[in-house]
Formats: C-alpha cells, sequence, structure tokens
C-alpha cells in the first residue's frame, strides 16, 4: 500500500515547545555560552582528550590524530574540532595564554585571508600552562557524565587553577543572546583575585584597569565606561593600533592592530577611502607581514603630517575600533550577565568546592591506608600465627575468614595482609610500614581541620593564585592610555570638509545628502516602490543627527559620514549603514543642531515625555546609545523643538487635544516615562502628535487645554481633513 503523507495541525505555542525550545536550550547550554572555567564544551572535549593522550608532558603528535581522537566525545566532525584547535593554538594567537603548543601554519587572528594549513601537515601538544586545568583532574575535583554514546566519561567543568573565565577572551552567539568576554592580563587577574579573597570591598580598578589582548594595541581609557563595563559586564571600549614614523623613507609602518579587526580589512578600507578622494596623503599602501609580526606599511606623499594622517585613518577606518562587552557566563546551568567582580566571586566559590573535594578525595585515601596500616600493625604482634594460619588452612577461600577471625581484623584488612610478598614477612619491612601511621594519623587531622575552615581553603586558593601568576605571568600587550582626548577630536574636525547639503530622510529609514549643485541639476526624488520623502533639511557636512530606532536606542552620527548621493539615488539605508541590530527600525530622525531646545516623546498609553536636546550630547562621540527614551510604553511621535509651541495630539477614538509644551515639566533623565497628557477611554490609545502649525486643525480653540491631563474633543469633519503632514524637524 505505501506510505501516505498527512497533514496535522498543531498550535504554534505546542510547535516552538517542542520542536524550537529544546534546540535552543541545546544551543545556549552546550555550545555557544562558556562557563566559569572560561570554556565551551567544544574546548573542554579537545584538551580533554590531548590530556588522556598523554600529551601534556609528551611529544606532539599531527593534529589529524587529535582531531579523530576528540571525536570520540564530539560527534560534531573533523572541520568543528580542527577550527577549536587552531583557536587555541599559540600559532594562531588569540588568547594571551594558549592551550595548544602548535607547530605548522595555524594562520593568525590578525588575518582574514591567511588560511590555517589542513590538520594532516600540522602538529600540537598541550601548553604548560595546561598543568593548571588538570592539576586536580584525578582528584575527583569535578563531575564526570558520559559522553555522547554512553563509552567513555568526560569533565563537566575543567578544574583551573586560576580565573581563566576573565584571563581568555571567548565569544559566543547563542539563540536569543550571545557572550563576548574580552581578555585581560593573568598576573593582574590573580592579584585581584587574591586581593577580593582578602577584602570583599577591593576595588578591581586599582589592580586589574583594563583588558588585555594578544594582538596589543592602544587602550583609550574612559574610567566611567571602565568602571560600568567592571560593574554590569556591558558596555565598549576604544582600542587604536600602534605606529611608527620613519623619516628617512618617509612611511609609517602599523606594527600592532585591535584585536577585533584584520589587516586586510583595514588595507581595503583605506583603498576605499583613496578611491573615494577622501584620503590624499597616501602614496601606496601594503603588507609587509613577516616571520617577525605584523607589518603595514603606508608610504607618505611629499609634505604629508604623518600625526594628521594617522588620526583621520583612527577616525575612517578599524585602526581604531570598539570592542563591544557583554559578559554572559553559564552559572550552574543558567545564562547570567555579569560585572567582573560578581564573575570573581563565583569562581572563588567555585574553586572553594573544587578544593574541597580535592581534600577530601585525599583525606578519604589516607584513610583507607590507615586503615590497612592498622591491620598490620596486629599481625606485627605475631607473624608466626599468621603464616600458621595460612599454611594450615586447606582451602584458599578460607585464608581470609581465618586471618580476620585470627587477628580480629576486617576483610580489607585481611586482603591487605593475604597479598604480602613472602620476602616482606620480615619484622624490618612491618615496622617501617608500620611507623608511616603517626604522621599518617597526623595529616588526617590537618585534612579534616582544613575542610571545616574555609579560611584554610582560602589560603589554598591564595598560594596557588600566587604560584599561577609567578610561573605564567607575563606583561602587558595592550598599552593603556589615560591622556588621549587630546590627541584626536579637534584636529580631525577641522580637516572634515564644510559645505552645505540638503538631508533628504524617506519613511522607511533611507537617507540622502544632496548638495546644492546637484539638486539643481536634478531635484525630483526617487524612492523604493511604497516608500515616500518623511522630511528634509538644509544643513551642514559637519551636522549631527541623531536617529531614533523601536528598539529604545539612539544611533548618533555625523553627515560627513554619508556620501554625497544623487537624487535618482536611494541613499543609504540607515539600519544598515549605523550597524542596527536585527529587527531594529528607524521611529525619527532628528537634527540636535546645539543640542539646544527639546526632544517630546509621545507614548501609547497617553503620556508624554520632555527630554532636554543637551541629554543626547556625549563628549565621548559614543555611536550609540541605549535606554535612549523609555521603554514602559511604545512611542507614538517624537518631536524636536528649538521653543515651547503648541501641539496638536490625536487619539484612536478620534479625539484631539491641543496644549503648550510648556506645561510639561523638562526631565533630566532621558528614560523618564513622562508625565499624562492625554486621557483616554477604555481600548483607546494615543495615535499620533504634530506641531500645531501641521496639524491641519482649523477650529483650533475647541481643543485647548488649560490643564494636563484632558480627554480632548471629538474632531470634526473640517478639521479631519485629509493633509499630507511633513515633519519640520528643526531644533
Amino acid at each position: 500500500m505505501g506510505l501516505r503523507g498527512s497533514v496535522e495541525e498543531q498550535p504554534i505555542t505546542e510547535t516552538l515547545e517542542i520542536n524550537y525550545m529544546p534546540y535552543a536550550m541545546s544551543v545556549i547550554v552546550s555550545r555557544a555560552i562558556p562557563e566559569i572555567d572560561g570554556f565551551k564544551p567544544s574546548h573542554r572535549k579537545l584538551l580533554y582528550t590531548m590530556y588522556k593522550m598523554g600529551l601534556l608532558n609528551g611529544g606532539r603528535t599531527k593534529s589529524a590524530n587529535i582531531v579523530g581522537q576528540t571525536m570520540r566525545l564530539n560527534p560534531h566532525g573533523d572541520a568543528a574540532i580542527y577550527d577549536t584547535m587552531v583557536r587555541l593554538s599559540r600559532g594562531y594567537g588569540a588568547l594571551l595564554h594558549p592551550f595548544v603548543d602548535s607547530k605548522g601554519n595555524f594562520g593568525k587572528v590578525y588575518s582574514r585571508d591567511m588560511a590555517y594549513a589542513a590538520s594532516r601537515y600540522t602538529e600540537a601538544k598541550l601548553d604548560a600552562i595546561c598543568q593548571e586545568l588538570f592539576r586536580d583532574m584525578d582528584f575527583d575535583t569535578v563531575d564526570m557524565v558520559d559522553n555522547y554514546d554512553g563509552t567513555m566519561k568526560e569533565p563537566t567543568l575543567m578544574p583551573t587553577t586560576f580565573p581563566n573565565v576573565l584571563v581568555s577572551a571567548n565569544t559566543g552567539i547563542a539563540v536569543g543572546m550571545a557572550s563576548n568576554i574580552c581578555g585581560f592580563n593573568l598576573q593582574e587577574v590573580c592579584v585581584t583575585a587574591i586581593a577580593r579573597m582578602k577584602n570583599p570591598d577591593h576595588d578591581i580598578l586599582e589592580t586589574m584597569p583594563a583588558p588585555d589582548f594578544p594582538t596589543g594595541g592602544e587602550l583609550l581609557y574612559d574610567p566611567m565606561e571602565m568602571r560600568t563595563i567592571y560593574k554590569t559586564g556591558r558596555g565598549s571600549f576604544k582600542v587604536r593600533a600602534k605606529w611608527r614614523y620613519l623619516k628617512e623613507g618617509n612611511l609609517i609602518e602599523i606594527y600592532e592592530i585591535p584585536y577585533t579587526t584584520t589587516a586586510e580589512a583595514i588595507l581595503d578600507k583605506v583603498s576605499e577611502l583613496i578611491r573615494a578622494g577622501k584620503i590624499r596623503e597616501i602614496g601606496d599602501m601594503r603588507d609587509e607581514t613577516d616571520l617577525s609580526g605584523l607589518k603595514l606599511t603606508i608610504d607618505l606623499k611629499r609634505g604629508a603630517d604623518p600625526e594628521k594622517l594617522m588620526q583621520k585613518l583612527f577616525r575612517q577606518t578599524t585602526l581604531m575600533d570598539s570592542y563591544p562587552c557583554n559578559f554572559n557566563i553559564l552559572i550552574a546551568g543558567m545564562p547570567r550577565v555579569m560585572g567582573v567582580g560578581e564573575i570573581l566571586e563565583e569562581w572563588t566559590a567555585w574553586r572553594s568546592q573544587c578544593v574541597k573535594r580535592r581534600v577530601y578525595f585525599q583525606l578519604g585515601k589516607k584513610r583507607e591506608k590507615l586503615h590497612l596500616l592498622k591491620g598490620l600493625e596486629r599481625i606485627l604482634l605475631d607473624i608466626d600465627k599468621a603464616i600458621a594460619i595460612i599454611r594450615e588452612t586447606e582451602l584458599e577461600a578460607e585464608v581470609i575468614p581465618n586471618l580476620m577471625i585470627g587477628f580480629g581484623i576486617d576483610q580489607v584488612q585481611a586482603e591487605f595482609v593475604a597479598e604480602i610478598k613472602l620476602r616482606n614477612i620480615n619484622k624490618e619491612y612491618i615496622l617501617k610500614r608500620t611507623a608511616e601511621t603517626g604522621d599518617l594519623e597526623r595529616e588526617i587531622q590537618d585534612l579534616e581541620e582544613t575542610l571545616k575552615s574555609d579560611r584554610r581553603i582560602r589560603k589554598i586558593i591564595i598560594k596557588e593564585l600566587e604560584q599561577v601568576s609567578k610561573k605564567f605571568g607575563q606583561p602587558r600587550k595592550t598599552e593603556i592610555l589615560y591622556h588621549w582626548d587630546a590627541a584626536s577630536g579637534d584636529e580631525v574636525e577641522e580637516e572634515t570638509p564644510d559645505y552645505p547639503v540638503t538631508a533628504f530622510v524617506s519613511r522607511e529609514g533611507y537617507f540622502k545628502k544632496i548638495t546644492p549643485q546637484s539638486l539643481r541639476a536634478s531635484s525630483e526624488q526617487r524612492f523604493k516602490e511604497g516608500d515616500s520623502l518623511s522630511f528634509s533639511r538644509e544643513t551642514t557636512n559637519r551636522a549631527e543627527i541623531l536617529v531614533f530606532t523601536d528598539r529604545f536606542q539612539c544611533y548618533k552620527a555625523r553627515l560627513s559620514d554619508f556620501d554625497d548621493g544623487k537624487a535618482s539615488q536611494l541613499g543609504d539605508y540607515l539600519p544598515t549603514k549605523l550597524a542596527m541590530e536585527p529587527g531594529e527600525n528607524v521611529i525619527q530622525v532628528v537634527f540636535p543642531g546645539e543640542y539646544a531646545g527639546w526632544v517630546l516623546f509621545f507614548f501609547e498609553n497617553g503620556k508624554a515625555a520632555k527630554v532636554p536636546m543637551s541629554a543626547y550630547d556625549t563628549k565621548s562621540n559614543r555611536r550609540k546609545l541605549t535606554g535612549a527614551y523609555s521603554d514602559k510604553s511604545p512611542v507614538r511621535t517624537i518631536l524636536a523643538l528649538e521653543a515651547d509651541e503648541a501641539v496638536a495630539v490625536y487619539s484612536t477614538d478620534g479625539r484631539a487635544m491641543i496644549f503648550s509644551t510648556a506645561q510639561l515639566i523638562p526631565k533630566t533623565t532621558r528614560a523618564t516615562q513622562g508625565v499624562a497628557v492625554l486621557t483616554l477611554r477604555k481600548k483607546a490609545a494615543l495615535d499620533r502628535a504634530a506641531c500645531l502649525g501641521q496639524s491641519g486643525i482649523v477650529n483650533q480653540a475647541r481643543y485647548k487645554c488649560r490643564s494636563l491631563p484632558a480627554a480632548g474633543a471629538v474632531l470634526r469633519p473640517e478639521d479631519l481633513e485629509e493633509k499630507q503632514i511633513t515633519l519640520d524637524l528643526e531644533p
């Protein structure tokens, strides 16, 4: 008869629960997010396999051999396993302290196009620092679980003796969340961890001032932003390249670049700027990277100022780039975004449990040995009797019971005595063994006291951290620039050409910047099908814009960041140009001018917030402001006003009201919920707002309100006339 398919209806909620949620949780818990030991499962499986292969103290073996063995724990394929090995390798250079001692071509983290060799051509073993990963592995310090097919055991975590979660940079993208953890200097992390254990109120910034990267560079230190990152686990900071000017050759050598970029990306961007005519000081730029390390060379034209050129390149290329922090870590199987202090507390608590388990394991072994020696002491009293019992016992199975009866010992002790070699049945051997009893009893007592004392446990952890710092610590690679403001902003701003332009913004978020000459040649604007003009504004090339989105964020940009366009072009799509989050949409574009006046937010719940324009004026040239406005209710309209004026507010049930914005009390915080302005009826909501001159209302006196909130009045037909409303966003 054969098989026949059928369509079965299923609620979407049930589909998500059955099919999607298990996948999402698997990605979060078992793949993308690192745990408190600083590793993802793929890292852990690879390193543990190499440990079991004897590659901690032995010589290197073919990478292909390691990959093949790792597949016993990791069923995701050889390519994924080898990619993991490459990232952990010394040759690739992605970690401050690599875990894989590699030989052969493993590529470079600072190169996009430098491909690593196939696994059959490279060799690897565990690096020396892995001693601190596996020192306690055989002491029952971590839980062991079955692998995917139940044929082997593997550790759930690595018993790291130092906070590797803060030392090794890690990134991952899960379903609905991500993790991006930067690396910190090992010595600084160890010193800080020790200081926090001794004094929980210790200021972390004193001993661990900033992140550190294997690619070096210069970190532009912002104390407020750095403190925010350390406290919340979120934020960003800037890192720029290191360079030197060689006067004899009239050239610039760039020898360290930000961790987040590549040499090829920099070269491509510089070439693009040269073709666009934005950079005229460069004669040639090439990649001269060799075995000695990274080197990008820029040949300067005669008379070019190297300092001014580099400031321009820092601004327009990834020679200066931001590192976004998102310290999302799995704690007991649950993802948590934590600050540095909280991470250190969690690591200390987890490491304390590891040490306690190790001490308990050692205590058990010593107790077992003491128990055996106690039985041996009984034998010492009459060795001849023990020999006689064994010789006179007819059946082998009765030897142990007879020894137990003859000396009053248990089965374990009797088994130990029965297995003693004939050559060792002498008083000298037995006396030496039993002499250990006193030492064992003292050691057992010391271990028992250690288990009862948190102070002793912390002392052990501190001693281990001091040893790790002394053995594996190294100087910082990323230089911290505490004073850098004067080196960049103003000079670059002067070099930005200033000329009149007209900005056009469409309703779907397309932006065009057109010069007067181009407009005179052709003024008919082209838009995407279904799109239309939202507003236009005459301004200058140096002007700034604020782009408000539906994710409660505001993006800042300069018109100089956009290429001059033509009326016949669609323009730049703002979500793409400003690197917005997936699914994020533009609500309003505002020209702040000198950051005077107000920004008014009208929310669906009938409230309005009046925020000073100056609240969006940042001194650090931040391109993205989170918490730009309240997220308690969807925003319907955003207005920018230079001074207070009358505003018309409409509701979804056909009512309107007019009031002066002077009636609103300004709020200093951007995330204010505002005050109620429109009294809403059941199932009604605030629909929109507009300046009175653009509202189309004829009978203005009918809708004016002296106090807030107000219900307004029902719109009359003459006030309902459909008109094209253009948004005048001049401050």
